[in-house]
């Protein structure tokens, strides 16, 4: 394998985290592994709701700690919790003082929307329902006149090169549909932001790319991997067949917006106190309880919004044009569709894994926020505290210096994954690792897993996507509860207490998975 070595911090993504954590670090240099150009591919660019923060003087970070660890049913870290809240506040101002136009009224004072689980109207937007589009453009604008930042735009990282427990370099590829042969690119240290989970399934709100492959190159590499099992299905992804899944906003459940079936009937009051605005986890399985009984569940904003929607939220208004809906007229319909992973490679609370010289921030993190249920629009949040903290904690190991620009080519070779492959993996995921789960599901998905495996393991990327998969069914399958967003129909209780956080490798899976395939089915 050809070897580039550089001075250069290496940073995997180029969603909020890793943009955050390259203008943290300068003047160090830095390298980004881009697959896209930016702004493009980043699941940071999607996101509608905004950033929660306790901004009004009526509101407090010891208010918005508690409702993290409300909302993540026994398993958040409290330590966590606090550390990401109290610093919210600050992180909004600095955004600000970059360039991000937030919502203001006519006093100056940010607009904030109340979201599901939360207490207060903590949410700071721009335009509505474009803050993932807008911060990423004020902060794409900042990296681009940082001479120390370099963007490796049209590459991805396909594997971690571990000596003696360290992070010695990772192997890049070309990221066209042909891929290429790999490059180990060796620099002077690794920060992962390189994103979630979601596109491992069929119904999904992230965009393409986004298939857990940072997740699974980490745990090939031997990194401990923390509640894979949490998978976050967003209520209101809109129901029209397009992949990825257009979203539609809770911020627009916190404007009154309410939840009919087919029938014209509210469904949720029945199922929840707080109604629309309860939990993902909850709002996501009645959904998914309307849709498997036939009443075609549906987002009815014409009586709270009418046609200010098509100004107020104008993602939602285009897509639904493109739909041929007129939400003024019509109610939009709506499916769960997975949406955020809360676990993933496990951080302390500097922001590094359990291998040396690897430090992760953003949805590929497992922190201990978001506990088994992520409280809405604290993942831009997360992804802002901790790229900060990674940032400051590499520069403290990493000396100062200077490093020249990178001048990367790539060979012909390589395997891409087949994309039959990855559609079987994403419907294995939605049908058996989804929304309801139970033993003989799970067991189904680790044998397919195992023979997607076994048939296209050829490509280190699919292999990472597999990884993931495994990760989230094999931890599923041994937690036996229902607790946040891991539903068992076959344990429907949550076990007493506080939640125990899930710990594990990649071997322990692969472990549990030979078993059941070794099993008669």
């Amino acid at each position: 394998m050809k070897t580039v070595q550089t001075d250069r911090i290496i940073i995997v993504g180029a969603g909020l985290g890793a943009l955050y954590a390259a203008l943290k670090l300068a003047p160090r240099p830095v390298a980004m592994i881009s697959p896209e150009r930016l702004g493009e591919g980043a699941s940071s660019a999607w996101a509608q709701g905004g950033v929660a923060a306790a901004m009004d003087a009526a509101d407090s970070a010891q208010s918005h700690a508690a409702d993290t660890v409300k909302a993540g049913d026994g398993t958040v870290d409290p330590d966590v919790a606090d550390l990401v809240t109290q610093e919210a506040r600050a992180h909004i101002l600095d955004l600000t003082a970059l360039g991000t136009p937030f919502d203001r009224t006519e006093n100056g004072d940010y607009v904030m929307s109340r979201e599901a689980a939360h207490s207060f109207a903590r949410v700071v937007r721009v335009k509505g329902d474009q803050a993932g589009a807008e911060i990423m453009a004020a902060l794409i604008e900042q990296v681009r006149m940082t001479a120390s930042i370099q963007v490796l735009e049209g590459t991805m990282a396909l594997d971690l090169e571990v000596i003696d427990g360290r992070v010695t370099g990772i192997a890049i590829q070309s990221a066209e549909d042909s891929g290429s042969a790999p490059v180990m690119l060796r620099g002077s240290a690794v920060l992962l932001a390189g994103g979630g989970s979601g596109g491992l399934y069929a119904i999904t709100t992230n965009p393409p790319r986004i298939r857990g492959q940072v997740i699974g190159l980490a745990a090939r590499a031997g990194a401990v991997i923390a509640d894979p099992e949490f998978v976050q299905f967003h209520p209101t992804a809109m129901d029209v067949g397009e992949d990825p899944a257009p979203l539609a906003t809770e911020a627009l459940r916190g404007e009154g917006a309410t939840l009919i079936n087919s029938n014209g009937e509210r469904f949720m009051q029945a199922a929840h106190p707080d109604a629309e605005l309860a939990p993902r986890d909850v709002v996501a399985r009645a959904i998914f309880a309307q849709s498997q009984a036939g009443l075609r569940p549906m987002l009815d904003t014409r009586h709270v919004l009418g046609e200010a929607i098509k100004i107020q939220y104008p993602a939602v208004a285009e897509a639904c044009a493109r739909n041929g809906i007129d939400p003024a007229i019509d109610p939009i319909p709506v499916a769960a569709a997975a949406h955020y992973h809360m676990g993933g490679i496990a951080t302390d609370t500097d922001g590094r894994a359990s291998l040396g010289s690897l430090w992760v921030c953003g949805e590929a993190s497992s922190t201990g926020l978001h506990g088994a249920n992520r409280l809405a629009s604290n993942g831009l949040l997360e992804a802002l505290v901790f790229a900060r903290i990674c940032a400051e904690n590499i520069a403290a190991a990493v000396p100062e210096n200077t490093a020249p620009k990178l001048d990367i080519s790539f060979d012909e070779g390589g395997t891409s994954p087949d994309p039959d492959a990855v559609t079987q993996l994403r419907e294995t995921m939605t049908r058996h690792v989804g929304v309801m789960r139970d033993a003989t599901g799970l067991k189904t998905a680790l044998r397919k897993i195992a023979d997607l495996e076994d048939t296209f393991g050829d490509s280190i990327s699919f292999l990472n996507m597999t990884a993931t998969a495994t990760l989230i069914a094999a931890s599923a399958l041994a937690r036996e509860e229902s607790r946040g967003a891991h539903e068992r129909s076959d344990f429907p209780d949550t076990n007493p207490g506080d939640g125990k956080r899930s710990k594990l490798t990649l071997a322990d899976a692969m472990t549990l998975r030979t078993q059941i395939c070794e099993e008669a089915p």
